[in-house]
């Protein structure tokens, strides 16, 4: 194959390419991510980050013992936000301990716990990536004043500013928005159902 024809050839694979993105009006993961090893990546990233937050629900909702000793089980009536906003030290000696102690129990073990699988189960099956990525991030955010370094004594921190919360908020929005759950995902299918654009995509 010659140059002239190598050329017309990426012409045209480009070509095709724009013309099913125009007609269809959907981006996918291959039209922003072109490299398969990135592609790849990113989701084995969407699995880990998705089983993180799924694993935590599990755990405090039947006491597994890893992070929530049996008898604090949500099923048993134990409080998944108690337990982490008035009893773990990160957040007791925090300078915000006052204001996050606010949001221990009630109606804040739902909507801590209903984050915790919801935003698990949209990044382990691949739908509804950008609302998920969004309240994750916020999630994280939260997470991180709550414990946060700065004004405390340093103990155990090797950096005052940056931690993971600030790694996993990042990765979620990139993964959001590079699609990635269009490849071992229901990504394809549910764009189709709410377009390309939209915010429950």
């Amino acid at each position: 194959m010659n140059a002239t024809t190598q050329t017309e050839a990426v012409r045209g694979s480009t070509t095709t390419r724009t013309n099913r993105h125009d007609v269809e009006g959907i981006t996918h993961m291959e039209d922003v991510v072109r490299n398969p090893i990135a592609r790849w990546a990113l989701v084995g990233l969407r699995y880990v980050l998705g089983f993180t937050f799924l694993w935590p629900f599990l755990d405090k909702l039947f006491g597994l013992g890893y992070g929530t000793p049996a008898e604090n089980a949500w099923i048993d009536g134990g409080s998944p936000t108690t337990g982490f906003l008035t009893k773990n030290p990160a957040v007791v000696d925090g300078p915000f301990a006052g204001f996050f102690a606010n949001f221990a129990g009630g109606i804040w073990d739902f909507l801590f716990m209903f984050s915790l699988l919801g935003i698990g189960v949209a990044f382990l099956t691949g739908a509804v990536l950008k609302i998920a990525a969004w309240g994750g991030a916020l999630l994280m955010t939260l997470m991180y004043f709550a414990e946060f370094p700065l004004g405390r004594d340093g103990e155990g921190f090797t950096n005052p500013i940056f931690d993971s919360h600030w790694i996993e908020a990042l990765a979620l929005i990139v993964l959001a928005y590079t699609f990635s759950g269009d490849k071992l995902g229901l990504g394809r299918w549910w764009s189709r159902i709410v377009g390309s654009d939209s915010i429950l995509r």
